[in-house]
């Protein structure tokens, strides 16, 4: 196990959508340093490399999960995985950025020094580890673990002769024509799998606890098909980029503003698209506000148009248990089927779950505050990328990589080989995240927390963070910096 002899000035973590566009920015804004893109899989693109379910597809419109600077030239806002793992490569390709990548790389620890102001990043490449040495730890590896899903077991799983997969490691060699199938789960990927299976399987029944709010959205927007005839390719996407942004954060804000009248108006559309005599008090009424878990798109609507057709239903209930030919529910209904498909969530891994230390110390990110969404407190040299939960993913991304070229930028003009974030006495903590997503809930001993008031404050507001990213003082009293030596 031999260190690297020249460290890195910046070691990105993850070749996903994040880590791509975290690349771009450093290439553009730092163009001096040096850096390398670690990636565990052999191939770019994530989520969206790694997600093979049937209809697999975007749950926001390409114009915000798009890069800024990276114009989505085709016609469906709501796109297929992959076109938007295609997306990235491209974008890899054309900005040169895949020579940089190193693939079948995956990071098992991170060790800061002070004394040397360095991470020293272990790496596991064909079952040996190596050592890598960087100045900056910028981690873009998402929120979830890759290797494990969240998988609930039920009583007689083993008596049931059918197949019961998971959409995370979807079978290739898996038949549903003609099938009998149960998707157990109503988020997104739930209400994605059902139109696209029903299309081929004799019927599809969507199993689900409790409701979700399901919303219609047309796959492809006529305003960005009218701007894209008008305008220059790159005008028009900001154009539609900026018009779907605005349009969003108003209609964010009036839903949590009025919770009871957006239920009624998001309940009342699903009651049109499901037509007379349909349950959807049962089946399409949620017992939360809005908002309080995240809102599942369906372009145009053809998750209603699976169930109208009579190829999809949905069950409102609760497993009891397998038996041979499917499923047995606590209400004493029986659910035929051949296949079973958990689409019951991901299992939260923050930063890849890498072991951390710092200068011997071990590192717990639940003990740890997050700063502007982005660093947690104690945690020298390193950002990792958290995007919104009311928004693109990738808008909170660009922002973040532009701090960190900002930061690293300041460090330069300064001198200065170390940033940290400590805690400030008497901010309130929070929960890092305010949903009640089952995932979240399950993770909250394992992320991070978020503070009371600015910067501690997660805000979930594209334009209140983008002022203070990019017009925010760096040295705003709470960051620290310091020469080699001692942690400041």
């Amino acid at each position: 196990m031999s260190p690297n002899p020249e460290p890195l000035d910046v070691l990105i973590v993850g070749a996903g959508l994040s880590g791509i566009g975290a690349a771009w920015h450093l290439q553009k804004r730092c163009p001096g340093k040096t850096y390398a893109v670690l990636e565990s899989r052999a191939a770019i693109g994530g989520t969206w490399d790694l997600f093979r379910y049937p209809g697999v597809r975007s749950d926001s419109d390409m114009y915000t999960l798009g890069y800024g600077f990276q114009p989505w030239t085709a016609g469906k806002a709501i796109a297929d995985g992959s076109s938007i793992r295609r997306y990235i490569e491209d974008t890899a390709r054309k900005s040169g950025i895949d020579r940089h990548i190193r693939f079948n790389h995956k990071v098992v620890g991170a060790h800061w020094s002070s004394s040397e102001a360095l991470w020293r990043v272990e790496v596991e490449v064909e079952g040996a580890v190596q050592v890598l040495q960087t100045r900056f730890l910028y981690m873009c590896s998402g929120y979830y673990s890759y290797d494990e899903a969240y998988r609930p077991t039920f009583s007689g799983e083993d008596n049931f002769r059918g197949r019961i997969v998971q959409p995370q490691f979807w079978p290739r060699d898996l038949e549903w024509r003609g099938k009998r199938v149960v998707v157990v789960g109503s988020g997104a990927t739930a209400v994605t799998l059902v139109p696209s299976m029903a299309a081929d399987a004799a019927h599809v029944t969507m199993l689900q606890r409790s409701p979700t709010y399901i919303v219609s959205r047309p796959s492809e927007y006529r305003f960005a098909q009218k701007y894209r005839r008008w305008l220059p390719e790159k005008a028009a996407y900001l154009a539609t980029r900026w018009r779907v942004i605005v349009e969003s954060m108003l209609l964010y804000r009036v839903t949590r503003a009025k919770p009871e009248l957006a239920k009624q108006k998001i309940v009342a559309m699903a009651r049109r698209q499901l037509g007379p005599g349909y349950d959807v008090d049962t089946h399409f009424t949620p017992r939360y506000k809005p908002w309080d878990q995240r809102v599942c798109v369906v372009p145009d609507g053809d998750l209603f148009k699976a169930i109208r057709s009579g190829r999809a239903s949905v069950v409102t209930d609760h497993i009891e248990r397998f038996d041979e030919h499917g499923l047995l529910l606590k209400s004493g209904q029986a659910l035929a089927a051949d296949i079973v498909v958990l689409a019951t969530g991901l299992k939260v891994k923050l930063m890849g779950g890498i072991a951390i230390t710092v200068d011997g110390q071990p590192f717990k990110a639940n003990d740890a505050m997050s700063y502007k969404g982005m660093m947690l407190s104690g945690l020298p040299n390193c950002v990792m990328t958290f995007g919104y939960t009311n928004a693109s993913w990738t808008l909170k991304a660009d922002l973040t990589a532009e701090y960190v070229c900002r930061l690293l930028r300041h460090m330069d003009r300064h001198r200065q080989a170390i940033a940290v974030v400590h805690r400030e006495p008497g901010v309130e903590p929070r929960p890092f995240l305010g949903f009640t997503s089952g995932y979240v809930e399950r993770a909250a001993r394992e992320l991070p927390q978020q503070g009371s008031r600015a910067p501690w404050h997660v805000y979930q507001n594209y334009l209140q963070d983008m002022l203070i990213i990019r017009f925010g003082r760096i040295a705003d009293g709470i960051m620290h910096f310091g020469a080699k030596g001692t942690l400041p």
